[in-house]
């Protein structure tokens, strides 16, 4: 066995059907009393009638979330926290919204729940990616790490089936990462193959039906394991690929990395065979990244850059860009192989090394 550090990360989960209805006592249990419910605009409504179940724990809403957390929507959300005195935030929704909560943390200290509505899983982190003139960096803090994340099934019975899938790929790359990640170790292995098997167990059935309880159930315990494997490793080239390509294109980011994944791990794969062994068994695939190709296939996600807005004269700037300053990674970033895999990404063709 190899050496390793483990660092647990301090978030309390509650994970269960009907959990929304114990927002309010954790808000007196964290000693809040003025509140602010974040969301983005198709969420408008969900957070105002959130806020509204709340009663004067709630300082009021802010609805303007939205991809890539832009600074200049979390410098909007800051003059909202002033002017309401807030003394927490309520993040209700996925990653934009959660993005937008931790901008809020780290600029003010103040404590944050979430309340996920999709898979992301950046909830378990203290990772927080932030655009500025169309450049996406990241940066880790304790800050960033929220105190509370409130799982309720019932509310993921809703989440459309297109985004219910790249939701989950996009969860799942966290786990994929983790496992071959240089500062990992054996819990976080075992969490990353658990978290890939109840998504490759869950999402086909979620597909077929969208409002099947249990299936739902294993996703969002698939997102809690893998959410928690990112916020415990460094991620490689695969994140580095999906932030630039995000950040740089203002493409949708969990279609994005849905895209990019089987072409990153297949990238990867001769530098780490232990680590696509485990994937490839978590898929229940006989390789882990054509296992990842083909469950895109199988549960309607995009696989192509192309199809999601991305240019094809984008493709030599990407790859600049992602071997700029690159994430650590098993095998070196060498600028002509990773323009071939954006390439391959593009074109939506099967992966290959």
């Amino acid at each position: 066995m190899r050496d390793f550090t483990f660092q647990a990360l301090p978030t309390r989960v509650i994970l269960g059907s009907g959990t929304i209805e114990r927002l309010p006592d954790e808000i007196r249990r964290m000693g809040l009393s003025r509140v602010l419910v974040l969301s983005t605009p198709q969420q408008a409504g969900e957070a105002e009638r959130l806020a509204a179940s709340f009663g004067p724990l709630a300082a009021g809403t802010f609805s303007g979330a939205t991809m890539h957390t832009p600074v200049a929507v979390t410098e909007a959300a800051l003059a909202v926290v002033r002017e309401m005195r807030a003394d927490g935030v309520v993040s209700v929704g996925g990653g934009s919204t959660t993005g937008l909560g931790k901008a809020i943390a780290v600029n003010t200290d103040l404590p944050q729940i979430v309340v996920p509505t999709t898979y992301a899983g950046s909830e378990m982190t203290d990772i927080l990616g932030e655009t500025r003139d169309g450049v996406k960096t990241t940066r880790r803090s304790p800050a960033i790490q929220p105190e509370t994340v409130i799982y309720d099934i019932d509310l993921t019975l809703g989440l459309p089936v297109g985004m219910s899938a790249t939701s989950g790929l996009n969860a799942i790359a966290h786990a994929v990462e983790a496992l071959y990640a240089e500062d990992g170790s054996p819990l976080v292995s075992l969490m990353a193959e658990a978290g890939i098997a109840a998504f490759a167990k869950a999402l086909p059935v979620i597909v077929a039906e969208p409002r099947n309880g249990e299936a739902r159930a294993d996703a969002l315990y698939g997102s809690w394991l893998c959410g928690t494997c990112l916020g415990m490793v460094s991620m490689a080239l695969h994140h580095k690929l999906c932030h630039t390509l995000g950040g740089t294109f203002d493409m949708p980011h969990a279609e994005t990395h849905s895209i990019v994944l089987p072409h990153a791990t297949a990238y990867n794969a001769p530098a780490v065979p232990e680590a696509m062994a485990r994937i490839a068994k978590a898929l229940s695939a006989p390789d882990a990244a054509q296992g990842l190709y083909d469950l895109a296939g199988r549960i309607g996600a995009p696989r192509a850059l192309k199809d999601i807005g991305m240019p094809e004269s984008g493709i030599d700037r990407a790859a600049d860009l992602a071997v700029a300053n690159p994430y650590r990674n098993p095998r070196p970033v060498e600028r002509e192989a990773v323009r071939r895999l954006i390439a391959r990404a593009w074109a939506g063709e099967p992966p290959t090394a």
